[in-house]
């Protein structure tokens, strides 16, 4: 038997989208409308690789020096990014995760993973997935603490926003009030600056142009919208979410060809700040949804 490097498979069709959904991670490999790129995909017989449509549990973004305290224990987690010597993006994005619905609707899929302790992470987590297709693509991470421990607990995706052309030919809109600056070197938390009137500001919709953008951002007020549109065409792909948090990412990584709209639950280092980290005493549950769409 030949294995993917992306596991399983699972196709979803509904409401003009197409949706594949891989076993590593629980991932997000493609999603089109109508033939049209909407996510930027990665090919069946490649890996993810620049975090390209993986769920990020139980922490987003980065830990810094993979260190923190939590209820009065130091812990180290492994050094993930090893280069800038930090944890990044959780513990399951390499993980096989399984099917946990009966597939016989077309247009949904569960999938789920028991997340145990290891070092720098001593708990028990049983995660859940649950991808559904109507006139968009709905998204909801569940986690479960079902262990005997309380859990410090922080969640993120990170899909790429495609129009099927590079972004600095494309527009953007979006709306917060600050931006997360980061160190140069370790991409370590600086402190927030206003959005307002700054090279970052596309409350009103512009050319991204060479931009480049890697920041997280917040005072999002409720519920956020990032788009993406093709000026030509009119093709425009749309990512929503109500999280606190969101960071984006102009993809020099993948050359440029879209942009990666990362909700999150909390900041980077959260963690070691507390900074709306969500505390998962056992039996506690948290869910985090967002949705795409044209």
């Amino acid at each position: 038997m030949t294995v993917l490097p992306s596991g399983e498979q699972w196709v979803l069709r509904g409401g003009g989208y197409e949706v594949t959904v891989v076993s590593v991670g629980g991932g997000l490999r493609d999603l089109t409308y109508d033939g049209r790129p909407v996510l930027l995909a990665y090919g069946e017989d490649e890996a993810a690789h620049a975090g390209l449509g993986q769920h990020l549990f139980p922490w987003p973004n980065r830990i810094t020096d993979g260190q923190y305290t939590f209820e009065g224990a130091d812990q180290q987690l492994y050094l993930t990014e090893p280069a800038r010597q930090n944890a990044i993006h959780g513990l399951t994005r390499w993980a096989n995760w399984v099917r946990l619905d009966d597939g016989s609707d077309g247009a949904a899929v569960a999938v789920g993973h028991r997340l145990h302790g290891q070092p720098g992470y001593p708990h028990q987590l049983e995660l859940r997935l649950d991808y559904h297709l109507t006139d968009r693509l709905t998204v909801a991470a569940t986690a479960t603490n079902v262990g005997r421990s309380t859990a410090p607990y922080g969640y993120g995706a990170h899909p790429y926003l495609s129009v099927g052309r590079p972004i600095d030919e494309c527009i953007l809109e979006f709306t917060a009030a600050q931006r997360l600056e980061v160190s140069a070197d370790r991409m370590a938390p600086v402190g927030l600056t206003p959005v307002d009137g700054s090279p970052y500001d596309f409350r009103e919709p512009r050319l991204i142009g060479s931009t480049s953008i890697d920041n997280a951002f917040t005072g999002l007020d409720g519920e956020w919208t990032v788009s993406l549109t093709d000026p030509d065409s009119g093709a425009r792909s749309v990512l929503t979410s109500d999280t606190p948090w969101m960071q984006l990412f102009t993809g020099e990584a993948v050359g440029r060809t879209a942009l990666a709209v990362e909700p999150m639950t909390c900041p980077p280092d959260a963690f070691r700040t507390g900074q709306d980290l969500v505390v998962l005493k056992p039996g506690d549950s948290q869910t985090t949804s967002f949705q795409v769409s044209v």
